[in-house]
């Protein structure tokens, strides 16, 4: 079995910072991620809010520049699924694919998913008008008419996003008032191919092979209606990938609950991003996360000599 000092679990912002911060204080690190560096980031059409690109930059760019920043260290890296962990001491296992490896101190940083409606007609038609990424696949609907399901800063860059490429964008939110930013809300609120939908849900996504309409019903009246477009796009939030996370560690429907520290409530494990239990899930948190959770693994590897 391979052993390393550091095992860090994911490749978004806050894994390759907490990689780098190991790297940099000398640690040996193996990064496990089964995708390509960059997690979220990499289905984000631009970025505007991250400190030192005041005109913004797209999501890849970003994620190319973070992990360009680890590659002149020895950072051994492995392109799998981690299926499991064994916790231990001094040494964790982790089983990656049909391997294992050893980490004494193990990050875990697997971000998450996008939640679904969990209405009829959803997982059928996944991929044939049903989406949880403009970036990567509002071009297959130029010209024609969408719907963006959801109240907060995703769904509102992305029925931005959406605006430039299709005919018209159905803006569709549970409620009256929108969690998003108030920047991302003035400029869809004024956009002209975008029209807001307020106080109603979607109870079914309707098509044959291909989707063709929503049933919605507006919260309030209880009326009901059919809205006839070509794809729905949803964000509605996200869950943290904690599938592979031993019952060892205390999680709750959010995410791994750590102290401020980035520590979880087992020795030398430590959690950063978007798969803690947390508020703010944004880049910026990410990367800060990742930086602490790979200080103090650092400070508990030196305790651990």
């Amino acid at each position: 079995m391979e052993t390393y000092d550091a095992v860090v679990i994911g490749g978004g912002p806050a894994g390759m910072t907490a990689a780098l911060y190991l790297l940099r204080a000398g640690v040996k690190t193996a990064m496990v991620e089964k995708l390509s560096p960059g997690g979220q980031v990499l289905m984000t059409s631009e970025i505007e809010n991250y400190p030192g690109f005041p005109k913004g930059l797209q999501g890849w760019e970003l994620a190319d520049k973070f992990a360009n920043h680890l590659e002149d260290y020895d950072l051994h890296r492995i392109n799998d699924e981690v299926r499991s962990i064994k916790v231990g001491a001094p040494w964790h296992t982790i089983t990656v694919g049909d391997q294992e490896i050893g980490g004494k101190a193990v990050v875990l940083a697997t971000g998450s998913r996008y939640r679904k409606l969990g209405v009829p007609g959803e997982d059928r038609l996944i991929g044939r008008g049903v989406s949880y990424c403009a970036l990567c696949d509002g071009n297959f609907f130029r010209g024609r008419n969408v719907a963006v399901i959801g109240g907060g800063n995703s769904a509102l860059e992305e029925a931005l996003y959406l605006s430039r490429l299709v005919n018209k964008v159905y803006l569709i939110h549970r409620r009256e008032d929108f969690r998003g930013q108030v920047c991302y809300q003035d400029k869809c609120f004024t956009n002209q191919k975008i029209e807001v939908i307020r106080k109603t849900v979607v109870d079914e996504i309707l098509g044959e092979s291909d989707v063709e309409a929503l049933a919605l019903r507006n919260v309030e009246s209880g009326e009901q209606s059919r809205l006839e477009l070509d794809g729905v796009f949803i964000f509605i939030g996200f869950e943290p990938i904690i599938d592979f996370v031993p019952e060892d560690i205390r999680t709750e429907r959010n995410g791994v609950i750590t102290d401020v520290e980035m520590r979880t409530n087992v020795p030398g494990i430590f959690a950063a991003g978007d798969i803690r239990a947390k508020m703010c899930r944004q880049v910026a948190s990410a990367v800060g996360d990742g930086a602490t959770a790979a200080t103090a693994a650092f400070s508990y590897l030196e305790q651990l000599d």
